[in-house]
């Protein structure tokens, strides 16, 4: 934190998680409790510096993961809950097994980060692991699912934060849209809001902060739902360290104009908004 000058960060485990235990509930069950009474208790240790995002047993467990939201919603109040892009073989976050669990996060009014995980897919070669070719189309493909299943649209209580930019979202919005427009696909929503569902997302700046995918992010996201991400201790620290020189150069350059405010609000203010008990002056 020192190194990136962060004051307040909000932790959560990344892939694979407890979706190691996807074929054992009871495992993946143990494993999250263990994860968020670590979690709280780090809290708790150094209030003023860190919150977290809860984790979760594999949605899969329906039963499960639902004890667990009200189990840490009543005795830790996490600022959030960490879901996966898929779980098992090909189940996105639109899909109907999982909507009891949506009812119940819009119940809460709940924060949700959005991370990739494993995609149900081959690798390309040897030089590309999943995470740097795979995961950001993994984010994509979940969003869309959230939005073209109607998922997003029912339960607009719902924050969700979106990692790495969204993925390839911003670039592939448009298109994605026309299924909105294809009578055969029997779409229940409409292009256009489809396009309004995509920018109700939030969006942080892990690991994407190269001139193509800000000025992507910058066009279509709504600038009051950027927010700074560091994917520290997950990714190398050098490459952290490269890539928020990198958001720090592209705004120092563009001060002034459209982006003249944003830096700030990136990197704190639009923050403040979503977690008002955790940050403060």
């Amino acid at each position: 934190m020192s190194h990136l000058n962060i004051e307040t960060a909000i932790v959560s485990i990344t892939a694979p998680g407890t979706k190691i235990y996807e074929n054992d509930k009871k495992k993946g069950r143990i494993l999250a409790r263990k994860l968020n009474e670590f979690s709280n208790d780090l809290v708790k240790n150094n209030s003023k510096q860190f919150g977290f995002f809860a984790s979760l047993p594999p949605l899969t467990d329906v039963e499960g993961t639902l004890n667990e939201i009200e189990y840490v919603h009543t005795t830790m109040k996490p600022d959030g809950y960490t879901l996966f892009t898929s779980y098992g073989h090909d189940r996105y976050l639109g899909h109907p097994l999982f909507r009891s669990i949506w009812t119940k996060l819009n119940e809460l009014k709940s924060v949700v980060f959005i991370h990739p995980s494993e995609a149900p897919t081959p690798m390309v070669n040897r030089y590309l692991p999943q995470p740097l070719i795979d995961y950001p189309q993994e984010t994509t493909r979940t969003a869309s699912d959230i939005v073209l299943t109607g998922t997003r649209a029912a339960f607009p209580n719902v924050k969700i934060i979106l990692s790495h930019a969204g993925g390839t979202l911003p670039f592939l919005a448009q298109r994605i849209a026309m299924a909105g427009s294809i009578p055969s696909l029997q779409c229940s929503r409409q292009s256009h809001q489809i396009l309004t569902d995509f920018r109700s997302f939030y969006y942080d700046t892990a690991l994407s902060s190269s001139i193509p995918q800000l000025m992507a992010l910058l066009e279509f996201a709504d600038p009051c739902k950027i927010l700074f991400g560091s994917d520290v201790p997950y990714a190398p620290l050098p490459a952290v360290i490269d890539t928020t020189k990198s958001l720090d150069s592209f705004f120092q350059k563009n001060k002034i104009g459209k982006y003249e405010n944003l830096w700030q609000n990136i990197n704190r203010g639009n923050a403040k908004i979503l977690f008002p008990d955790k940050i403060q002056d």
